[in-house]
This record gives C-alpha cells, sequence and structure tokens, in this order.
C-alpha cells in the first residue's frame, strides 16, 4: 500500500477529457486549495523540451497546460507559465511555446506565459550542493509563491526516465545545463539535477501520461497511449511510482536513487487513484546511446568543444544600452565606446540576442557546433 506521501494515478484517455482528469487526481491528494493561497504566483512549469508539435510527445499536453491555468485561477491563484527550451539555437523557446501550443492554451486561460531566456535569471548558491554549489537560476520560479511541476511521461537517453524532477532542469540558462551534462557519468549528472531541483522544490507535480513517449526519449522515442494523469504534493515521489508503472526498477533511476539520498521524496510512496497494476504501461526502453556508453572524458572534452556564443556586432551597435539593462551576470562591458561580451561571465541565456532591437547580437558557433546541429536537424 505504501506508507509515504500520496501519489494518484487517474485513467485519461483522451486529451479531451484532460481537465476532470487533472482535478481529479489533485483532489485526491488534498486539492490545490491545500497550497494556492488567494493572489498566490503560481508558477506551471511545463516540459518545453523542444519546438515540436504536440502529437510528437515531446512536450507537456497543451490540455494539461491549460487545464492546470484554470484549476489554479478557480483556487484563487495568478497562473504563470514558464520555461527554457533545450536550447539548440536563442529564440527556441518562443518557438517552442508557439509550436507546442502552450502559449495559445496558457493565454486562453488567463495565464501570463514567460521565456526564461528573457525573463532574466538570478545568482544562486546550492545549499549542500553535490556537484552544481552555484547557479543562476530562473527568476519566475524563484520569486513564486507556489511553484507546480507539469512534466511528461518520458524515457530518457542518459537517466532511463525523466519527470517531476528532471522538469525543473529548464530553470538553468545553457552554461550550467551544459556544466552538469558534461560531468559524464550518469550518476554525477543525477546529482546535478537534484542540486537544480533543491534550489526551489516543487510544492505540486502534475503529470501528463495519456501519450508518454518510449524508447530514445527525452526527444527521440516514439509516443504511446499510456492514458494516465498523476500528481503528488512530492514530486520525487511521483516519480518513484511513474517509474513502476512505465516497468522499471525506481531504484535504478539515478535521479530518484540520489534525490532519496539527500532526504527527498520517499521509496514507498501510497498510491491513491487507480491500483498500480491495472495503470502499469511497458515502456521500451533506450538503445544504447553515445552519450550514455561514451567514456567520461570523451564526454566532458566533447561537450566543453559545443559552444554556441553571442556577441555584439559593434557596427551594427547603437549602444541603446537594453542589452546591459537586462543581462543577469553584467557580462556585457563597455571599452573604447563599444559593448562587449565578457566570455568569463557570459551565463549564455541569450537574452542579449532576444532584445536587441538592432540585430547587433550574433552568434558565433563552435566547429563541434555547427556539424552536431546539422546532423540533429537534418530530418
Amino acid at each position: 500500500m505504501g506508507s509515504g506521501p500520496r501519489v494518484s494515478i487517474v485513467r485519461c484517455t483522451d486529451y479531451s477529457d484532460a481537465k476532470d482528469a487533472v482535478r481529479e487526481a489533485i483532489s485526491l491528494i488534498g486539492g490545490l486549495e491545500s497550497i494556492i493561497f488567494p493572489g498566490a504566483k503560481v508558477l506551471l512549469k511545463p516540459n518545453v523540451l523542444a519546438a515540436v508539435p504536440p502529437e510528437k510527445a515531446v512536450t507537456t499536453h497543451p490540455s494539461i497546460v491549460e487545464a492546470m491555468c484554470e484549476l489554479v485561477i478557480e483556487a484563487g491563484g495568478v497562473p504563470i507559465i514558464g520555461d527554457g527550451a533545450g536550447i539548440t539555437h536563442p529564440g527556441v523557446t518562443d518557438e517552442a511555446l508557439d509550436i507546442s501550443g502552450i502559449r495559445e492554451a496558457a493565454q486562453r486561460a488567463g495565464a501570463e506565459v514567460l521565456n526564461f531566456e528573457t525573463s532574466g535569471y538570478i545568482s544562486v548558491d546550492v545549499v549542500n550542493s553535490v556537484q552544481l554549489s552555484h547557479i543562476y537560476y530562473a527568476k519566475p520560479v524563484l520569486e513564486a509563491d507556489v511553484v507546480i511541476s507539469l512534466p511528461k511521461l518520458k524515457t530518457h537517453e542518459l537517466t532511463k526516465y525523466t519527470g517531476a524532477v528532471k522538469n525543473m532542469f529548464g530553470g538553468l540558462p545553457l552554461k550550467f545545463r551544459k556544466q552538469a551534462h558534461v560531468l559524464g557519468k550518469i550518476d554525477l549528472f543525477a546529482d546535478a539535477l537534484v542540486d537544480v531541483y533543491s534550489v526551489k522544490v516543487p510544492h505540486l507535480a502534475v503529470m501528463d501520461g495519456v501519450v508518454g513517449m518510449e524508447g530514445n526519449g527525452p526527444a527521440l522515442g516514439h509516443p504511446v497511449n499510456s492514458h494516465l494523469v498523476m500528481a503528488s504534493f512530492d514530486p520525487v515521489s511521483l516519480d518513484i511510482v511513474a517509474s513502476k508503472v512505465i516497468g522499471l526498477d525506481p531504484m535504478t533511476v539515478p535521479t530518484n536513487t540520489a534525490a532519496l539520498a539527500r532526504g527527498f521524496g520517499h521509496p514507498d510512496p501510497e498510491v491513491v487513484g487507480l491500483p498500480l497494476d491495472e495503470a502499469r504501461v511497458e515502456f521500451a526502453m533506450p538503445g544504447v546511446t553515445l552519450v550514455g556508453s561514451a567514456p567520461p572524458f570523451l564526454v566532458s572534452r566533447f561537450g566543453n568543444l559545443f559552444t554556441i556564443r553571442p556577441f555584439i556586432n559593434t557596427s551594427s551597435c547603437t549602444l541603446c544600452g537594453s542589452c546591459v539593462l537586462n543581462c543577469s551576470p553584467k557580462a556585457i562591458e563597455q571599452e573604447d565606446g563599444k559593448l562587449q561580451i565578457n566570455d568569463e561571465k557570459c551565463i549564455l541565456c541569450y537574452c542579449c540576442r532576444e532584445l536587441c532591437p538592432s540585430g547587433a547580437v550574433e552568434m558565433k558557433s563552435s566547429l563541434f557546433a555547427k556539424v552536431l546541429l546539422k546532423i540533429r536537424n537534418r530530418d
């Protein structure tokens, strides 16, 4: 039965029933009123990994996002949707919010939509960190009264499974995502993910498992009809139950073990609603992948070769100062009457490029980045 925090499982066979399923999943664990007070700023963090349509099952489905926005408003909260995509090029988050249908769904429900690339980052010391002791983290997450993680049920090439804990990784600008990825070893990467998660632990996680992704997730797998919505006030416990649902021993998922070792979650959550045995859907697992099987020194060496850096084309720059004003780490400096970006300070959020009215911020990609992106964008 489980003795830990409650994790609810609700059957949902179609996204047209998403709101009823989400409402039921949350009411089974105690309802939104237990975490939302009138006027609370509620940051909803969907998985907006890439600029792909919802039927590809890469991103949280817009119906789940819309349902959550409406339920937050009903509970008296003010919903704000925010994320930063897995950056392959500057501006991809805005593209992903549009193509995934998330922006339109959120706005229809009356929510504000924020792009972490441009909404700013705050310097944070990670308490009791294991891998990332100092990071920049998305300002809207840190400033919210309530944070709700809206992950997608997926397998993951590196961590076997990705869910509520991994979903908060989107709060980092690219520099720190790279820092975590180039650690090379999967258990070290999992520790870094828990470092990020610990900065602002979500008050609730609601998982979109209506259509999940199996195989080489989080982006290159295949959609699978899992027909579930899950919820818990303890995101790690949700991940543990969701791991079991797709056929994994939760203790073989590195983010689960790293989180439990740090005192997050519970190894034996209580399942309410649909019994676990009725909810199980055996997902195909990822095949052998380059990053997962490559020696750590190779991953760290080649990971560091992947760079897409902004620079200011001084012949187009009008010295309007909007980049200086919006640069979180204050990496843009003036020298001899010209602006330039200090690469040491730059956190690769690309805010300067997004907000430059004269298009003076351009990108320089390393040769390795050019080759890799060409391969990735072939199809």
